[in-house]
Protein backbone atom coordinates (compact mmCIF):
# COMPACT_ATOMS: atom_id res chain seq x y z
CA UNK A 1 0.00 0.00 0.00
CA UNK A 2 2.52 2.07 0.91
CA UNK A 3 4.66 1.75 -2.53
CA UNK A 4 0.86 2.00 -4.58
CA UNK A 5 0.63 5.08 -2.23
CA UNK A 6 4.51 7.01 -3.22
CA UNK A 7 4.08 5.66 -7.25
CA UNK A 8 0.81 7.69 -7.62
CA UNK A 9 2.31 10.62 -5.48
CA UNK A 10 4.94 10.41 -8.36
CA UNK A 11 2.85 9.58 -11.06
CA UNK A 12 0.65 12.83 -10.18
CA UNK A 13 3.55 15.16 -9.89
CA UNK A 14 5.02 14.13 -12.95
CA UNK A 15 1.64 14.71 -14.86
CA UNK A 16 1.10 18.01 -13.12
CA UNK A 17 4.79 18.73 -14.31
CA UNK A 18 2.78 19.59 -17.66
CA UNK A 19 0.97 22.39 -16.07
CA UNK A 20 3.98 23.97 -14.67
CA UNK A 21 3.36 26.81 -17.36
CA UNK A 22 0.61 28.24 -18.34
CA UNK A 23 0.54 30.54 -21.78
CA UNK A 24 -2.85 32.64 -22.38
CA UNK A 25 -2.70 34.22 -25.30
CA UNK A 26 -4.69 36.73 -27.57
CA UNK A 27 -8.18 35.35 -28.78
CA UNK A 28 -7.95 34.78 -32.36
CA UNK A 29 -9.50 33.28 -35.45
CA UNK A 30 -6.02 33.35 -37.04
CA UNK A 31 -3.30 30.58 -37.16
CA UNK A 32 -2.15 30.36 -33.54
CA UNK A 33 1.49 30.33 -33.23
CA UNK A 34 2.69 28.19 -30.68
CA UNK A 35 4.66 25.64 -33.05
CA UNK A 36 8.17 23.86 -32.44
CA UNK A 37 10.62 26.60 -33.20
CA UNK A 38 13.81 25.84 -34.62
CA UNK A 39 17.44 26.91 -32.64
CA UNK A 40 18.70 30.24 -32.90
CA UNK A 41 22.42 31.24 -33.28
CA UNK A 42 22.67 31.54 -29.43
CA UNK A 43 24.58 29.08 -27.08
CA UNK A 44 22.28 26.14 -27.23
CA UNK A 45 23.10 25.35 -30.90
CA UNK A 46 27.15 24.81 -29.66
CA UNK A 47 26.05 21.86 -27.35
CA UNK A 48 26.23 18.61 -28.85
CA UNK A 49 25.08 14.77 -27.85
CA UNK A 50 22.63 14.57 -24.90
CA UNK A 51 22.70 18.24 -24.02
CA UNK A 52 21.57 18.82 -27.50
CA UNK A 53 18.56 17.31 -26.93
CA UNK A 54 17.14 19.49 -24.16
CA UNK A 55 14.95 22.51 -24.36
CA UNK A 56 12.96 23.46 -27.93
CA UNK A 57 9.86 21.89 -25.84
CA UNK A 58 6.60 22.07 -27.61
CA UNK A 59 3.62 24.25 -26.55
CA UNK A 60 0.58 22.16 -26.17
CA UNK A 61 -2.88 23.34 -26.40
CA UNK A 62 -5.03 22.40 -22.85
CA UNK A 63 -8.38 22.09 -24.76
CA UNK A 64 -10.49 22.16 -21.25
CA UNK A 65 -9.19 24.55 -20.38
CA UNK A 66 -9.22 26.64 -23.49
CA UNK A 67 -12.49 25.48 -24.40
CA UNK A 68 -13.98 26.65 -20.83
CA UNK A 69 -12.38 30.26 -21.01
CA UNK A 70 -12.74 30.93 -24.78
CA UNK A 71 -9.10 31.91 -24.47
CA UNK A 72 -5.71 29.77 -25.68
CA UNK A 73 -4.14 28.05 -22.31
CA UNK A 74 -1.17 26.54 -23.23
CA UNK A 75 1.54 23.84 -21.06
CA UNK A 76 5.05 24.31 -21.99
CA UNK A 77 6.15 20.40 -22.24
CA UNK A 78 8.96 20.21 -20.46
CA UNK A 79 8.57 16.61 -19.47
CA UNK A 80 10.02 15.54 -23.02
CA UNK A 81 13.20 16.53 -21.84
CA UNK A 82 15.43 13.66 -21.13
CA UNK A 83 15.62 13.71 -17.89
CA UNK A 84 11.69 14.59 -17.38
CA UNK A 85 11.22 17.96 -16.27
CA UNK A 86 12.60 21.47 -16.21
CA UNK A 87 15.15 21.24 -14.21
CA UNK A 88 17.45 19.46 -17.21
CA UNK A 89 18.13 23.62 -18.64
CA UNK A 90 19.22 24.29 -14.42
CA UNK A 91 21.42 21.76 -14.35
CA UNK A 92 22.81 22.04 -17.73
CA UNK A 93 23.82 26.18 -16.74
CA UNK A 94 25.38 25.10 -13.39
CA UNK A 95 27.60 22.51 -14.41
CA UNK A 96 28.94 24.80 -17.57
CA UNK A 97 29.51 28.06 -15.56
CA UNK A 98 31.14 25.99 -12.61
CA UNK A 99 33.36 24.33 -15.20
CA UNK A 100 34.18 27.95 -16.62
CA UNK A 101 34.47 29.41 -13.71
CA UNK A 102 36.98 26.35 -12.34
CA UNK A 103 35.16 25.75 -9.56
CA UNK A 104 34.92 22.02 -10.64
CA UNK A 105 36.83 20.06 -13.12
CA UNK A 106 35.98 17.16 -15.38
CA UNK A 107 36.06 13.92 -12.81
CA UNK A 108 34.61 16.12 -9.86
CA UNK A 109 31.47 15.05 -8.44
CA UNK A 110 28.73 17.74 -8.28
CA UNK A 111 26.90 17.61 -5.11
CA UNK A 112 23.18 18.23 -4.39
CA UNK A 113 20.23 18.16 -1.80
CA UNK A 114 17.21 17.55 -4.33
CA UNK A 115 13.45 16.36 -3.72
CA UNK A 116 14.19 14.65 -7.01
CA UNK A 117 13.70 16.02 -10.09
CA UNK A 118 16.82 18.14 -9.99
CA UNK A 119 18.88 15.19 -8.87
CA UNK A 120 17.56 13.20 -11.68
CA UNK A 121 18.56 16.40 -14.24
CA UNK A 122 22.21 15.89 -12.44
CA UNK A 123 22.67 12.55 -13.10
CA UNK A 124 21.39 12.90 -16.45
CA UNK A 125 23.63 15.45 -17.23
CA UNK A 126 27.21 15.10 -15.28
CA UNK A 127 28.19 12.02 -16.84
CA UNK A 128 28.20 14.21 -20.40
CA UNK A 129 30.57 16.83 -18.98
CA UNK A 130 32.87 13.99 -17.54
CA UNK A 131 31.45 14.16 -14.01
CA UNK A 132 30.53 11.87 -11.14
CA UNK A 133 26.79 12.82 -9.36
CA UNK A 134 26.11 12.67 -5.19
CA UNK A 135 22.72 12.95 -4.34
CA UNK A 136 20.82 13.77 -1.07
CA UNK A 137 16.88 13.14 -0.80
CA UNK A 138 14.51 13.25 1.93
CA UNK A 139 13.17 9.71 2.84
CA UNK A 140 9.77 11.13 1.97
CA UNK A 141 9.96 11.57 -1.71
CA UNK A 142 9.01 8.79 -3.92
CA UNK A 143 11.12 6.22 -3.98
CA UNK A 144 11.24 5.75 -7.71
CA UNK A 145 12.73 8.72 -7.83
CA UNK A 146 15.99 7.10 -5.83
CA UNK A 147 15.30 3.87 -8.06
CA UNK A 148 15.93 6.46 -11.17
CA UNK A 149 18.89 8.21 -9.80
CA UNK A 150 20.44 4.97 -8.90
CA UNK A 151 19.63 3.37 -12.20
CA UNK A 152 21.97 6.65 -13.77
CA UNK A 153 24.91 6.02 -11.93
CA UNK A 154 24.34 8.87 -9.37
CA UNK A 155 25.14 7.89 -5.54
CA UNK A 156 21.80 8.40 -3.42
CA UNK A 157 21.76 9.33 0.31
CA UNK A 158 18.10 9.10 1.97
CA UNK A 159 18.04 11.29 4.99
CA UNK A 160 14.66 12.34 7.28
CA UNK A 161 13.40 15.28 6.71
CA UNK A 162 14.57 18.09 8.85
CA UNK A 163 14.32 22.24 9.13
CA UNK A 164 16.99 23.90 6.55
CA UNK A 165 18.25 25.45 9.67
CA UNK A 166 19.39 22.01 10.75
CA UNK A 167 22.89 21.01 9.82
CA UNK A 168 21.50 17.66 8.61
CA UNK A 169 18.77 19.07 6.44
CA UNK A 170 19.66 17.11 3.07
CA UNK A 171 20.82 20.45 1.41
CA UNK A 172 23.33 21.10 3.69
CA UNK A 173 24.66 17.37 3.97
CA UNK A 174 24.99 18.16 0.00
CA UNK A 175 27.07 21.05 0.86
CA UNK A 176 29.19 18.77 3.17
CA UNK A 177 29.53 16.25 0.72
CA UNK A 178 30.92 18.60 -2.11
CA UNK A 179 33.74 19.71 0.55
CA UNK A 180 34.41 16.11 2.04
CA UNK A 181 35.26 15.88 -1.89
CA UNK A 182 37.72 18.59 -1.75
CA UNK A 183 39.51 17.08 0.91
CA UNK A 184 39.75 13.66 -0.41
CA UNK A 185 41.05 15.59 -3.73
CA UNK A 186 43.53 17.53 -1.40
CA UNK A 187 44.90 14.95 0.46
CA UNK A 188 45.52 13.01 -2.82
CA UNK A 189 47.49 15.92 -3.77
CA UNK A 190 49.30 15.93 -0.98
CA UNK A 191 50.16 12.78 -1.08
CA UNK A 192 51.48 12.82 -4.13
CA UNK A 193 53.80 15.69 -3.73
CA UNK A 194 55.11 14.12 -0.76
CA UNK A 195 55.72 10.77 -2.94
CA UNK A 196 57.67 13.02 -5.47
CA UNK A 197 59.51 14.74 -2.40
CA UNK A 198 57.88 17.53 -2.03
CA UNK A 199 58.02 19.27 1.16
CA UNK A 200 54.99 22.35 0.71
CA UNK A 201 51.45 21.76 -0.29
CA UNK A 202 49.09 24.60 -0.96
CA UNK A 203 45.17 23.48 0.02
CA UNK A 204 42.48 25.34 -1.84
CA UNK A 205 39.69 23.27 -1.53
CA UNK A 206 38.28 25.21 0.86
CA UNK A 207 37.46 28.19 -1.87
CA UNK A 208 34.19 30.18 -0.42
CA UNK A 209 32.94 29.44 -3.90
CA UNK A 210 33.18 25.75 -3.61
CA UNK A 211 31.96 25.45 0.11
CA UNK A 212 29.30 28.62 -0.34
CA UNK A 213 30.88 30.22 3.00
CA UNK A 214 28.34 27.43 4.51
CA UNK A 215 28.39 27.36 8.74
CA UNK A 216 26.91 23.49 7.73
CA UNK A 217 30.13 22.78 5.54
CA UNK A 218 31.84 20.08 8.72
CA UNK A 219 32.70 16.98 8.35
CA UNK A 220 31.34 15.36 11.07
CA UNK A 221 28.63 12.96 9.52
CA UNK A 222 27.82 9.97 10.02
CA UNK A 223 28.84 7.91 6.75
CA UNK A 224 26.69 4.83 8.03
CA UNK A 225 29.71 2.66 6.82
CA UNK A 226 29.95 3.67 3.38
CA UNK A 227 32.65 5.89 1.99
CA UNK A 228 30.31 8.41 0.51
CA UNK A 229 33.02 10.11 -1.41
CA UNK A 230 35.58 8.16 -2.34
CA UNK A 231 39.41 9.60 -2.77
CA UNK A 232 40.27 6.98 -5.40
CA UNK A 233 40.81 9.64 -8.53
CA UNK A 234 39.32 12.16 -7.05
CA UNK A 235 38.99 15.59 -8.51
CA UNK A 236 37.23 17.26 -5.70
CA UNK A 237 33.68 18.14 -5.40
CA UNK A 238 31.54 20.83 -6.23
CA UNK A 239 28.13 21.75 -4.31
CA UNK A 240 25.45 22.76 -6.73
CA UNK A 241 23.04 24.95 -5.07
CA UNK A 242 20.17 25.09 -6.92
CA UNK A 243 18.38 27.04 -4.46
CA UNK A 244 20.39 30.04 -4.21
CA UNK A 245 23.24 29.66 -7.03
CA UNK A 246 21.93 32.37 -10.11
CA UNK A 247 23.02 29.84 -12.44
CA UNK A 248 19.21 28.52 -12.06
CA UNK A 249 17.89 31.99 -12.36
CA UNK A 250 20.03 32.66 -15.68
CA UNK A 251 19.42 28.76 -17.11
CA UNK A 252 15.60 30.16 -17.68
CA UNK A 253 16.33 34.45 -18.28
CA UNK A 254 18.76 32.87 -21.10
CA UNK A 255 16.78 30.06 -22.46
CA UNK A 256 13.74 29.06 -21.45
CA UNK A 257 12.10 32.72 -21.62
CA UNK A 258 13.74 33.47 -24.99
CA UNK A 259 12.00 30.23 -25.89
CA UNK A 260 8.73 30.89 -24.55
CA UNK A 261 8.36 34.17 -26.26
CA UNK A 262 10.02 32.84 -29.70
CA UNK A 263 7.19 30.05 -29.24
CA UNK A 264 4.15 32.68 -28.91
CA UNK A 265 5.74 35.21 -31.74
CA UNK A 266 5.38 37.56 -28.22
CA UNK A 267 1.47 37.69 -28.11
CA UNK A 268 0.86 36.08 -24.59
CA UNK A 269 -1.10 37.92 -22.04
CA UNK A 270 0.05 35.92 -18.81
CA UNK A 271 2.71 33.43 -17.47
CA UNK A 272 1.73 31.12 -14.46
CA UNK A 273 4.08 28.53 -12.67
CA UNK A 274 4.69 27.22 -9.62
CA UNK A 275 8.06 27.74 -7.53
CA UNK A 276 10.64 25.69 -5.74
CA UNK A 277 14.06 27.19 -5.67
CA UNK A 278 12.32 29.71 -7.72
CA UNK A 279 14.48 29.78 -10.76
CA UNK A 280 11.96 28.94 -13.41
CA UNK A 281 9.34 31.71 -11.98
CA UNK A 282 11.94 34.40 -11.97
CA UNK A 283 13.98 33.65 -14.98
CA UNK A 284 11.04 33.21 -17.36
CA UNK A 285 8.76 36.25 -15.61
CA UNK A 286 11.82 39.03 -15.48
CA UNK A 287 12.20 37.72 -19.47
CA UNK A 288 8.67 38.24 -20.35
CA UNK A 289 8.38 41.63 -18.43
CA UNK A 290 11.44 43.09 -19.88
CA UNK A 291 9.89 42.08 -23.68
CA UNK A 292 6.68 43.61 -22.67
CA UNK A 293 5.91 45.10 -19.57
CA UNK A 294 2.01 44.16 -19.64
CA UNK A 295 2.78 40.39 -19.62
CA UNK A 296 1.01 39.42 -16.19
CA UNK A 297 2.75 36.99 -14.19
CA UNK A 298 1.11 35.07 -11.42
CA UNK A 299 2.64 32.49 -8.73
CA UNK A 300 0.40 29.17 -8.49
CA UNK A 301 1.35 27.73 -4.70
CA UNK A 302 0.91 24.45 -2.70
CA UNK A 303 -0.57 23.71 0.32
CA UNK A 304 2.01 24.51 3.19
CA UNK A 305 3.71 26.75 1.36
CA UNK A 306 4.52 30.31 2.32
CA UNK A 307 4.87 32.01 -1.02
CA UNK A 308 1.23 33.02 -1.36
CA UNK A 309 1.18 35.19 1.36
CA UNK A 310 4.76 36.71 0.92
CA UNK A 311 3.79 37.70 -2.68
CA UNK A 312 0.34 38.90 -2.08
CA UNK A 313 0.66 40.39 1.49
CA UNK A 314 4.82 40.78 1.84
CA UNK A 315 4.75 38.15 4.94
CA UNK A 316 6.26 34.75 4.22
CA UNK A 317 3.64 32.65 6.48
CA UNK A 318 1.25 29.81 6.06
CA UNK A 319 -1.83 28.76 8.27
CA UNK A 320 0.10 25.08 8.52
CA UNK A 321 2.96 27.30 10.73
CA UNK A 322 0.74 28.94 12.93
CA UNK A 323 1.16 28.61 16.90
CA UNK A 324 -0.01 24.94 17.88
CA UNK A 325 -0.64 23.82 14.12
CA UNK A 326 2.84 23.57 13.37
CA UNK A 327 3.99 20.31 11.59
CA UNK A 328 7.25 18.45 11.23
CA UNK A 329 6.71 18.55 7.86
CA UNK A 330 3.97 21.45 6.68
CA UNK A 331 4.05 20.40 3.32
CA UNK A 332 1.76 17.16 3.11
CA UNK A 333 0.53 17.37 -0.19
CA UNK A 334 0.62 15.23 -3.51
CA UNK A 335 3.27 17.68 -5.20
CA UNK A 336 6.47 17.36 -4.50
CA UNK A 337 9.01 19.77 -5.70
CA UNK A 338 7.18 22.78 -5.21
CA UNK A 339 6.34 24.84 -2.22
CA UNK A 340 8.84 26.43 0.06
CA UNK A 341 8.74 28.75 3.28
CA UNK A 342 11.81 31.04 2.68
CA UNK A 343 12.55 33.60 -0.01
CA UNK A 344 15.40 31.92 -1.90
CA UNK A 345 18.28 34.16 -4.01
CA UNK A 346 16.45 33.16 -7.17
CA UNK A 347 12.88 33.84 -6.53
CA UNK A 348 14.05 37.27 -5.22
CA UNK A 349 14.86 38.18 -9.09
CA UNK A 350 11.06 37.39 -10.01
CA UNK A 351 8.69 40.17 -11.43
CA UNK A 352 5.35 38.98 -10.17
CA UNK A 353 1.85 40.58 -10.41
CA UNK A 354 -0.11 38.22 -8.09
CA UNK A 355 0.00 34.36 -7.00
CA UNK A 356 -3.19 32.09 -6.56
CA UNK A 357 -3.15 29.03 -4.17
CA UNK A 358 -3.89 26.04 -5.32
CA UNK A 359 -5.20 22.42 -3.83
CA UNK A 360 -4.26 18.64 -4.35
CA UNK A 361 -7.67 17.93 -5.41
CA UNK A 362 -6.92 20.94 -8.43
CA UNK A 363 -4.19 19.37 -9.33
CA UNK A 364 -5.06 16.05 -9.15
CA UNK A 365 -8.65 16.48 -11.13
CA UNK A 366 -6.56 18.68 -13.11
CA UNK A 367 -3.78 16.19 -13.97
CA UNK A 368 -6.46 13.40 -14.94
CA UNK A 369 -8.79 15.88 -17.48
CA UNK A 370 -9.56 13.60 -20.87
CA UNK A 371 -8.12 15.73 -23.18
CA UNK A 372 -11.15 15.54 -26.51
CA UNK A 373 -9.52 15.06 -29.86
Amino acid sequence: MAAATAAGAAAAAAAISLFAYYLLLRKSGSKLPWTLTTRGNGRRTRRKGLMQAIGNTPLIRINSLSDATGCEILGKAEFLNPGGSVKDRVAVKIIEEALESGVLVCGGVVTEGSAGSTAISLATVAPAYGCRCHVVIPDDAAVEKSQIIEALGAIVERVRPVSITHKDHFVNIARRRALEANIASAQSETNKMQTNGSAHVTVEMLHPKQTNGSEYANTEVPHNGKELCPDSGSKGGFFADQFENLANYRAHYEWTGPEIWEQTKGTLHAFVAAAGTGGTIAGVSRYLKEKNRNVRCFLMDPPGSGLFNKVTRGVMYTKEEAEGKRLKNPFDTVTEGIGINRVTANFMMAELDGAYRGTDREAVEMSSVEQPA
